[in-house]
């Protein structure tokens, strides 16, 4: 059964976590059923960007991003080449190490 290796993160997951996920499961609700707090704004729809997260290892495992989620992603805080939408990638026959970013943009909260 594959892992998913999340890096600390300082307020949502402070010591890191590391855990087992079958493979289909998409990196957010491996995340949200394992106590690790994501935001997803959009539950899960591919609607906004507070989901987003850095695929450092393993991102050649995932199935490519299709075009919503490249859309959605263009407007996500911090982008970078391993950036994927946390709800929109599901986890294959390898394990993942991934990275929350510092910030998110969620435009509900922020009024925008």
């Amino acid at each position: 059964m594959p892992q998913i290796i999340f890096l600390p993160h300082e307020e949502i997951c402070p010591e890191g976590a590391v855990i087992e996920v079958e493979s289909g499961t998409s990196i957010c609700d491996a995340a949200l059923a394992n106590g690790i707090e994501i935001e997803h704004a959009c539950e899960k729809s591919c609607a906004c960007t507070t989901c987003h997260v850095y695929v450092r290892e393993g991102l050649a495992s995932l199935a490519e991003s299709d075009e919503t989620e490249d859309d959605m992603l263009d407007k996500a805080w911090g982008l970078e080449p391993d950036s994927r939408l946390s709800c929109q990638a599901t986890v294959a026959d390898k394990d993942l190490v991934v990275e929350i970013p510092k910030y998110t943009i969620n435009m509900v909260s922020e009024n925008h």
